[in-house]
């Protein structure tokens, strides 16, 4: 047998001990490389971030925060508000905004406005919660919250048509003294509209206020607060499709009227006003779109000075339900 080369060593025949794969999956990895703006850990994720808040403010919309390492989420739609600064929580506290936590810096310099912000919160049974300022930043998307932030929950919409339903039966048997009277909002957008809205249904014993579930202003913060704690006692309704629920609500025997500048009918020469009663009011800049107006049993218009090209929905909803209410009083008397 002739020897091999010195130092070589002799290949054994037949199967042997293998990695099993391993080295061959180490070798492929575990994928590309994330970006580095998908790295929580890295200042490029921190950038893209804070671009996101930049771009959300200027549209308008709620920004989307990450989860970081701090396991922090952002606000999504429906989910809870925060209202900010000292002056807003007292406010918002004082007109019994229901909240789910009231949120306290730490070390938070003390005046007049957190004393009676704790002092409430304690009295009304919402938690204290401590926080650090980054933390607080996290959860107003960097809002000037002053070391303030009180956390309300989303808003529990009922139906529309359910709503009106359930009025009318209540009416019919007696339950309830005054015609069911509505007021529903097309194309509104501005939540302080909103709370005045609700603020005015509440003073004329009205029923509800209806919004779209598309386009439409909702029950922010601001909204609760501008109501004065009337959101309390008014429910704000959502329809899938408002000019559907308006057709509905005709077919209840509710009257629909449209709220506008150039109608066909003077409000103090409303004779409809002590039947059950759905007023529709537009944008102050848009008016009503051209379906709903179709829709309505009437256009009504409030006599103004010609001077004054329009009233702004909230200022036009108060007229009309003091009216609708002066009505109604003298109907009683008669």
């Amino acid at each position: 047998m002739a020897k091999g080369r010195p130092g070589a060593t002799r290949k054994k025949k037949g199967p042997t001990t293998g990695t099993g794969g391993h080295g061959r999956k180490a070798l492929e990895g575990k994928g590309p490389t994330p970006k580095a703006e998908d790295r929580v850990y890295h200042k490029a994720h921190r950038a893209k971030e804070l671009a996101e808040r930049s771009a959300a403010k200027r549209t308008g919309q709620p920004g989307r925060l990450a989860a970081g390492r701090g396991g922090g989420t952002g606000r999504s739609k429906g989910a809870e508000e925060m209202v900010t600064g000292r002056n807003s929580v007292v406010e918002a506290l004082r007109a019994g905004v229901p909240a789910k936590a009231l949120y306290v810096a730490v070390r938070i310099e003390m005046d007049d406005r957190v004393r009676e912000a704790m002092k409430l919160a304690a009295e009304a049974g919402i938690p204290l919660m401590e926080s650090q300022k980054p933390e607080l930043d996290r959860m107003t998307d960097d809002a000037i919250h002053q070391g303030l932030a009180l956390q309300v929950p989303p808003y529990s919409y009922p139906d529309a048509f359910e709503l009106a339903e359930e009025t009318c039966e209540k009416w019919r048997k007696g339950h309830i003294a005054n015609a069911p009277l509505f007021v529903a909002l097309d194309g509104i957008t501005d939540p302080r509209n909103l709370g005045a809205i609700i603020r005015s249904v509440s003073a004329f014993s009205g029923n509800g206020v209806i919004v779209p579930e598309r386009r439409s202003v909702g029950m922010t913060a601001s909204a609760w607060k501008t109501s004065a704690g009337a959101a309390v006692r008014v429910p704000v309704a959502k329809a899938p499709n408002l000019n559907t629920v308006l057709r509905q609500m005709k077919e209840l025997g509710i009257f629909v009227l449209g709220l506008d500048g150039d109608g066909d009918v003077s409000l103090p020469g409303l004779a409809l006003a002590t039947e059950p009663v759905c007023l529709v009011v537009g944008s102050e800049g848009k008016g009503l779109s051209r379906l709903t107006r179709e829709l309505c049993d009437q256009i009504v218009s409030i006599p103004i000075d010609s001077d004054m090209e329009s009233l702004n929905a909230g200022m036009a909803v108060a007229i009309s339900l003091y009216e609708v209410s002066t009505r109604r009083a003298a109907a009683e008397a008669k």
